[in-house]
């Protein structure tokens, strides 16, 4: 394993992809590619890295963003606590450091939303620390490696595969060594169906590759089924203008404007008693398609119904479509309802 280093920077050099976010080593740059990285796919993040650059350039540009507009940047990527923590960490770096991140591994991993990993990747990468950065990339690559058959969420594995990385760090290379590991997991030590092992450069280090136990490693402890959780989706029309309204500051997607709803699915009779009962006055339904958004522990299962109302009631933010796209921060569970505005944008 000592040689591993050598092999993967120097395949690393000739076979990195060229993402935005490795133009340079700058450490806002890493920083806010790596939180949009957690939990999305690498296609989908670049064009919200570079329109979220295009808005924020700076450090001081993301502190003094209004909230609405930092979380209307984000809309789509899910986990909005993540921009929250940003914009935290950002006013932090502004007051205590003058906009500068520090180089420092436990400085970097005191701010808001940023923890083991990606203190480890701004470290190494941005001032070549040498700490490693130990991603689900990096644990499935080693645990193939080595042949670990332990599960790879268990923390005491993490741990020890973290001080594995530690002890590999090659020195003066530490970022180029963590960032191949990395997109040797990305792109070759694959996630989901059969690794590219005879491409890979470490194959002939792996005991996987040579017990033939790839495909069942990195071993995983087995999760608990999601909650289901069951959701009727108003799309309410009045004086062409959509309702929506806040959620709580609390909870799951705290804070961000939705789509009305009731619990339970409801059938057509069901929702029109509903409705009257609540004091709207309806002058036609469609329903919908339904829709399914799963969330990291929550399952939701929506049925859907596009409402014309003769009266526009109290308690909501009344929106145009245009507006509902330029300046309100829907999630992405309500995307498959919203898609009618976009087909009939004056509604029913």
């Amino acid at each position: 394993m000592k040689t591993l280093p050598n092999i993967l920077c120097r395949w690393f050099t000739e076979n990195k992809r060229d993402l935005p976010w490795r133009q340079d080593k700058n450490p806002y740059h890493i920083w806010l590619s790596e939180i949009m990285l957690q939990q999305t796919r690498v296609e989908a993040v670049i064009p919200y890295y570079e329109r979220f650059l295009a808005a924020c350039p700076t450090v001081h540009d993301l502190a003094a963003l209004e909230e609405q507009k930092l979380l209307k940047l984000w809309e789509g990527l899910g986990y909005y606590s993540r921009a929250r923590n940003l914009q935290k960490a950002a006013c932090i770096l502004c007051e205590q450091y003058g906009g500068i991140f520090p180089a420092d591994f436990h400085a970097l991993h005191s701010l808001p939303g940023i923890g083991d990993y990606t203190a480890g990747a701004i470290g190494s990468i941005a001032f070549d620390l040498p700490v490693p950065a130990v991603d689900g990339n990096v644990l499935r690559v080693m645990a193939r490696l080595s042949g670990d058959s332990r599960p790879i969420d268990d923390p005491k594995v993490k741990k020890d595969i973290t001080m594995q990385v530690q002890q590999l760090l090659p020195a003066g290379q530490s970022g180029d060594f963590n960032q191949a590991l990395m997109e040797l997991g990305a792109t070759v030590c694959l996630p989901h169906g059969a690794p590219k092992c005879q491409s890979c450069p470490a194959a002939s280090l792996c005991t996987a590759f040579q017990q033939g136990t790839a495909l069942s490693l990195p071993a995983r402890t087995p999760k608990k089924p999601r909650k289901i959780q069951q959701r009727t989706i108003l799309l309410l029309h009045c004086q062409g203008k959509i309702a929506v309204r806040r959620r709580p500051a609390k909870g799951l997607l705290a804070g961000l404007w939705e789509l009305p709803a009731y619990e339970g699915v409801l059938s057509p009779d069901a929702l029109r008693q509903a409705l009257a009962q609540d004091g709207f006055s309806v002058r036609e339904i469609l329903s919908l398609r339904p829709a399914k958004h799963i969330f990291t522990h929550i399952e939701w299962h929506m049925a859907g119904y596009d409402i014309a109302l003769n009266a526009c009631p109290d308690g909501f933010t009344w929106a145009t479509p245009h507006e509902l796209r330029g300046a309100y921060a829907l999630p992405s569970a309500f995307r498959p309802f919203l898609q009618t505005l976009e087909d009939n944008p004056d509604g029913l």
